[in-house]
């Protein structure tokens, strides 16, 4: 019994030996970044550029964070809801990263929030806008550094009442970030005056629009307001010009519908009004900085994804810094995080209680190849996060 009790004695100081000499190597260890984002399909343009942004961020940070080198892991999420879960295990259970950043679809943004929440890491969302995100599925681990998807067609449907259109149509994909663009549009519209008279939804990625635009037609309402992105808002603006819409019933939208897009839909979408928390030219020094560096290190002019990704890269670097890059100090890194000041390309902006961007949203007209501000449709827009119990 004796002799059992010595070697556990033994057992026990060897491990803590163990551990200690392993905490410092530990400390000085990589920290684990995994992009779940899609690169193939509809949306690979856009999750090319959130990753370009994040990286950009992390480049003029010294490209390290906290102190620490960086090793990324990439999955592609294929824009697939069904397989979020096992995309996001790969990264958070295989990899062990410390950090997810993504993702664009909403659906798929839904189930990686759920498998984040039950694990150690941290999740920035660069772009998809699923208000349940940061609502019923709020936790301090969970970041967001874009928008809710009503908050752009809130602020659109400002725009339509303050313009006096009275009757309008909406049409998008009928999945999440279609059907809260809508409601937002339409919560703030209909308070405005206005009706939504016919609400058309389509599956997500069809492009078949032809049977919508003849029923718009028909309507003769006073405007109508999408919800599309990617390669879908291209060939949705180019249809729209070409059935002779365009110059007769005046096309609104989120302003995804316009941005990444410009280069191919061409003349077609001239004049178009969006509504988005960033145009290209906003005259501002960190703005002007952050295209410049863009453009040079990738031959690109940047858009609203690679200014998403590039501020989830700065809100990254802004909550190692005042943890020296130990992620082992996770309570001190998210309050660094949550309490963090973004100088962002949009403005600066501040996050509210469920980790969402306070912000100003913009009014946006396609003058040639870009989305130039001519105002602000709403300012300090701060989503209500409802059903957020952190």
């Amino acid at each position: 019994m004796a002799y059992r009790s010595g070697l556990t004695r033994v057992a026990f100081a060897l491990a803590g030996a163990l551990a200690l000499a392993a905490g410092p190597a530990f400390a000085q260890g990589k920290v684990k970044v995994g992009f779940m984002l899609p690169y193939t399909g509809t949306y690979a343009a856009l999750g090319n550029a959130i990753t370009n942004g994040f990286k950009l961020a992390i480049a003029e940070g010294g490209g390290k964070l906290g102190g620490r080198d960086i090793e990324y892991f990439t999955v592609d999420d294929e824009s697939d809801p069904a397989k979020a879960p096992e995309n996001a295990n790969k990264l958070i259970k295989r990899d062990g990263v410390d950090v997810v950043i993504g993702t664009v679809h909403s659906g798929v943004a839904m189930g990686l929030a759920k498998a984040v929440r039950d694990s150690n890491a941290i999740l920035i969302n660069p772009n998809a806008g699923a208000d349940e995100i940061t609502g019923p599925m709020c936790a301090p681990n969970i970041f967001r550094t874009s928008f809710t998807n009503s908050a752009p067609g809130y602020a659109m449907g400002k725009v339509a009442a303050d313009k006096g259109y009275k009757r309008v149509v909406t049409l998008t994909w009928k999945y999440a970030a279609g059907d809260q663009s809508v409601g937002g549009f339409k919560e703030a519209f209909e308070k405005g005056g206005g009706k939504v008279v016919k609400e058309m939804t389509l599956p997500f990625p069809n492009v078949e629009f032809q049977p919508f635009l003849t029923e718009i037609a028909s309507i003769k309402p006073d405007a109508v307001y999408v919800f599309f992105a990617g390669g879908g808002a291209v060939k949705f603006v180019k249809d729209y010009d070409a059935a002779g819409l365009r110059k007769t019933i005046p096309l609104l939208g989120a302003g995804f519908l316009t941005d990444g897009t410009l280069e191919a839909q061409g003349a077609a979408a001239e004049g178009l009004l969006t509504t988005l928390h960033y145009a290209d030219q906003l005259d501002n020094p960190k703005n002007n900085a952050f295209r410049a560096a863009y453009k040079k290190a990738y031959g690109l002019e940047p858009d609203v994804y690679a200014m998403q990704g590039y501020d989830a890269g700065q809100l990254l670097v802004a909550g190692t810094k005042a943890v020296g890059g130990d992620m082992s100090k996770r309570d001190a890194l998210l309050k660094a995080m949550h309490t963090a000041k973004i100088d962002s390309p949009r403005g600066p902006f501040s996050l509210s209680r469920a980790n969402n961007p306070i912000q100003d949203f913009y009014l946006r007209q396609v003058v040639g190849k870009e989305n130039k501000a001519i105002g602000v449709a709403v300012k300090a827009y701060e989503d209500p996060a409802t059903g957020c119990k952190m």
